[in-house]
């Protein structure tokens, strides 16, 4: 071997994963803050939008389960599932958060509202997950030409919203009644103190 100075340079499928993995620290950052974005245009509201952002984390969590179950790494593929992952976990919560501003606007307390929300919006969540998760099966238990590809990503994706649906069902009502609006409040005690001394 010639005396002088080598570096090692790995190339083929290891370069390729290198760059993937660089394009996915911008475009999974960009994802989830178009996400919020587009939630508080919808809502207005940023306690609204926090509460419907939930979904993301605990979908998430449902995805890392759901890979571990399966015994599969986590690969570039399975990075993609998880960004189609958080655009699909808010739809179960929007559709609960939009129920319970509702009930709200229509006068009713909010204890009432968040368990009439859960126990009218049960069936479309239902109905999204079972769409969302049926429909990535075949991709999820697939053993075809390009199945280690879809696999994981089909797995993240139905972990994904189920652990989702659970959580919005259960956790976001926790969350609205702990985290409810403060700003009436102060309102309605200055409007009995002037209430009062208008009296007297």
């Amino acid at each position: 071997m010639p005396i002088g100075r080598y570096h090692v340079a790995y190339g083929g499928q290891f370069e390729q994963l290198e760059r993937a993995q660089t394009r996915l620290m911008i475009v999974v950052p960009l994802a989830i803050f178009l996400i919020f974005i587009l939630l508080f245009a919808t809502y207005g509201s940023v306690m609204d939008t926090l509460r419907v952002f939930t979904g993301v984390p605990f979908a998430w969590v449902g995805g890392i389960l759901a890979l571990w179950l399966r015994d599969m790494p986590f690969s570039i593929s399975a990075a993609i599932g998880f960004i189609a992952l958080s655009g699909v976990a808010v739809l179960d919560d929007m559709l609960l958060v939009s129920t319970v501003r509702q009930f709200l606007r229509a006068g009713m307390p909010l204890e009432n509202a968040v368990e009439a929300a859960a126990v009218t919006r049960l069936r479309p969540v239902l109905m999204t997950t079972l769409v969302a998760s049926l429909g990535f099966l075949p991709m999820a238990f697939g053993t075809g030409m390009g199945a280690e590809v879809q696999r994981p990503l089909a797995t993240v994706v139905i972990g994904g919203v189920i652990s989702a649906m659970f959580m919005s069902l259960l956790v976001l009502r926790v969350l609205f009644v702990v985290f409810r609006l403060p700003e009436k409040r102060p309102a309605m005690g200055r409007s009995q103190t002037v209430l009062v001394g208008s009296a007297n």
